[in-house]
């Protein structure tokens, strides 16, 4: 059977704060996968593909179980706000596994992490470009003890690229998988669309790689699909960004597969002279491109997947 019910967390910063969610049991004993979109609130492919698989799903094929929720980060959803919280200016996938004694994201983050995340055997969490983001298909999981099954989960999504994300200081994270990894829990974060719209082809490549990836659980009937031809690995991801506020006049697109030194954009002032030039610090492909031209100081640019296999 498959129930909709409403999770309110407990917490007091969190009152009032509900979030419509799916609870799917199977006929047959399995895995308990906790399935979840809307970290981010404008990335509305991811959302929608939760809620597609889950009124698609057969719960009498099911073995396990599933605890959906569609978003997770209510108020970045209803007041579309890209990458952070807007209660407190915190990027929620940088926070967990939170704190009940922080700011309102921390206290968020804790709360996902408790209620949905811990008590999971597997966690896939559904993400896109943001609202100011161009991005390439691609799933990421974290190297720990539990990444042999965390990267077969990550195949198993047939995404264009699967990036292994390897803790490191300045690197990301704070993130759904991080923190999964951490606790044992093999996790996938898994991303496709952009740019703020609603993409049928991003929605039907995110609920197709859910599938598959359940089937690879066994957890649903039939085989697992095999990946795409030309499925790459990433083995480092790097983040450029600008050092001085301006005007971003990228030189190249998502998915464009660049050598190292490539020109890869142009920070410029106002008046149109460049100020910063960017070039690629090493062979690899744009997974993700800030499609803005108004970026901050320290602005984030881009993300190039390195180390391709």
């Amino acid at each position: 059977m498959i129930e909709r019910r409403t999770i309110v967390f407990s917490h007091p910063q969190l009152a009032g704060l509900e979030h419509p969610a799916f609870e799917a049991r199977g006929a047959k004993d399995g895995p308990r996968v906790t399935l979840i979109g809307g970290i981010h609130g404008c990335e509305y492919s991811s959302i929608a593909a939760v809620t597609r698989f889950m009124n698609e799903l057969d719960s009498a094929e099911l073995s396990g179980a599933i605890t959906a929720v569609p978003v997770v980060s209510m108020q970045s959803f209803w007041r579309r706000s890209p990458f952070v919280v807007p209660e407190d200016g915190k990027n929620l996938n940088r926070c967990f596994p939170g704190s009940y004694d922080g700011t309102y994201t921390d206290v968020l983050a804790r709360s996902i992490y408790d209620e949905l995340i811990a008590p999971a055997d597997v966690l896939l969490d559904l993400h896109g470009g943001d609202m100011v983001e161009g991005l390439e298909p691609f799933a990421i999981y974290e190297a720990s003890p539990v990444e042999e099954r965390a990267h077969a989960i990550a195949v198993a999504f047939g995404l264009p690229y699967v990036v292994r994300e390897e803790r490191q200081e300045g690197g990301l994270g704070g993130m759904t998988s991080s923190a999964a990894a951490q606790a044992g829990i093999p996790a996938v974060i898994a991303e496709a669309g952009g740019r703020g719209q609603l993409e049928e082809s991003a929605v039907q490549l995110l609920v197709r790689g859910v599938r598959n990836a359940l089937r690879h659980l066994e957890m649903l009937p039939g085989a697992v699909e095999p990946p795409p031809a030309g499925q790459r690995t990433v083995g480092s991801f790097v983040w450029l960004r600008c050092e001085k506020a301006g005007w971003w006049d990228a030189a190249v697109d998502s998915g464009d597969e660049v050598r190292e030194g490539d020109v890869l954009g142009r920070v410029r002032d106002l008046w149109g002279d460049v100020h910063e030039e960017i070039r690629a610090p090493r062979d690899g492909v744009v997974l993700f491109i800030t499609t803005s031209p108004a970026v901050s100081d320290d602005g984030l640019l881009l993300g190039l997947g390195a180390d391709l296999g």
